[in-house]
């Protein structure tokens, strides 16, 4: 058993990524309404 068997490198980088997610959206909430805009209904009138 090798502690750099093929796996840890890319788990590595999936950890890496995901914390720096958390990161992002803990210093900056409004990052997501950025990538996700908020609704707009239309009105008939």
């Amino acid at each position: 058993m090798s502690i750099f068997n093929t796996d840890m490198p890319r788990n590595f980088a999936i950890g890496f990524f995901v914390g720096v997610l958390i990161v992002a959206f803990q210093i900056s909430p409004e990052l997501g309404s950025q990538v996700l805009p908020e609704a707009v209904a239309t009105t008939f009138s």
